[in-house]
């Protein structure tokens, strides 16, 4: 479309009866569907909408915000750290207020300052948000925050005191519990973990799944080796885990330490998936590239995002009305080459012959393949 532009100066600033004309309708009908107000059909929204999308109109959030008494923004209450699942929530929180016509902004914490949360919210409050997600992961020893707009909580307990406090879990436990019994439906006769700190909430999910597994099989629960989510961490876990050569399983709280753990083991002369067998946790981009390609789970940040936002925004615009019953997360298993049956046991008298796998990979498949598998 050519847009008029006067001489010497901008193109004019589009109004709402430009949209009302284009769209064949009136002022009044704009603005109903513009606030995003009942009542109006399918085929009325659509022509204004497409007008004002024509014209490039945006309206005066100031004036809106005073008509409605909503400033259609929401604010999140997030770790400031480059981790790949605190970053991963955070981009998914973007894409899900986009997608539900909001506008986001952003308070970052710090790891280590009880007060954080509570001057990070009063921050968005004071920007006049309508909404608050929380997607803190640590335990900082919070006493009850009162806020007096809805919140949504992902990962952490609900703390606080609010208009509506809705959840939304990433499913860490069960992701966790998934991880372990693939290990233990192998063969294996029990499963090392290595965890992340345990101030951070889904280090305490994920020692609960493991723990489930655990149980349900019968099987011995192995002293806990803790890390703090670096590779480093990881590498000196596997170090330590190679000077017993009974371990023959390790599930690593993420990817990146059971990166690390691989290596150690390695330099140690253990084979891996032959002598040890190792998930991770997170499915990282890299984790289909390093050797073996890693056996991992697949966090689905998106959906987890998605559905807070859709709960949230539920609350905040028709408070009245029952929320909508919550979904049930997937559990993805991505199977690779990290993982395979135990090592034989010697024979009396003989040394361990290695038994090769007939078609490349621990699984049958050619190595490095990926079989992904979705558990209810």
């Amino acid at each position: 479309m050519t847009r008029l532009a006067r001489p010497g100066g901008s193109p004019p600033t589009p109004r709402s009866v430009d949209v009302a004309r284009l769209a064949g309708v009136s002022q009044k009908t704009v603005s109903r569907v513009l606030n995003d107000e009942p009542y109006v059909s399918a085929d009325m929204r659509r022509r204004v909408l497409d007008a004002a999308e024509e014209l490039g109109y945006r309206r005066n959030q100031a004036a809106r915000a005073l008509a409605s008494g909503r400033t259609r923004s929401i604010g999140v209450v997030t770790l400031g750290s480059a981790l790949y699942g605190p970053a991963s929530l955070l981009v998914g929180i973007e894409r899900a207020v986009r997608e539900v016509g909001y506008t986001l902004r952003v308070a970052a914490t710090i790891e280590g300052d009880p007060g954080g949360i509570a001057g990070a919210l009063a921050s968005l409050l004071d920007q006049g948000v309508d909404g608050v997600v929380i997607s803190e992961p640590i335990d900082e020893g919070v006493s009850l925050i009162s806020v007096d707009v809805p919140v949504l909580v992902l990962g952490a307990p609900p703390n606080f005191a609010a208009p509506q406090v809705v959840t939304a879990r990433v499913g860490a436990r069960l992701l966790a519990r998934a991880a372990t019994e693939h290990l233990l439906e192998l063969g294996h006769a029990t499963v090392h973990h290595v965890a992340g700190p345990q101030r951070w909430y889904s280090t305490r999910d994920r020692l609960a799944g493991w723990r489930e597994a655990l149980r349900a099989h019968g099987a011995d629960e192995p002293p806990v080796v803790e890390g703090d989510w670096s590779a480093a961490s990881g590498y000196a876990a596997g170090r330590e885990l190679a000077g017993d050569g009974t371990v023959t399983a390790v599930f690593a709280a993420n990817d990146d330490m059971a990166i690390g753990l691989i290596r150690a083991q390695l330099e140690a002369g253990r084979r891996v998936p032959e002598d040890i067998s190792v998930v991770g946790f997170d499915d990282i981009p890299v984790a289909a590239y390093v050797t073996p390609p890693l056996t991992t789970v697949r966090q689905p940040f998106d959906e987890v995002a998605r559905q807070g936002l859709a709960l949230l925004v539920h609350v905040i615009e028709k408070p009245d009305v029952e929320l909508p019953p919550a979904a049930d997360q997937p559990v993805e298993l991505v199977v690779r080459a990290s993982t395979a049956p135990p090592p034989p046991r010697p024979i009396p008298g003989r040394g361990r012959r290695a038994i090769p796998h007939a078609h490349g990979g621990p699984h049958g498949q050619p190595a490095g393949s990926e079989v992904p598998s979705t558990r209810p």
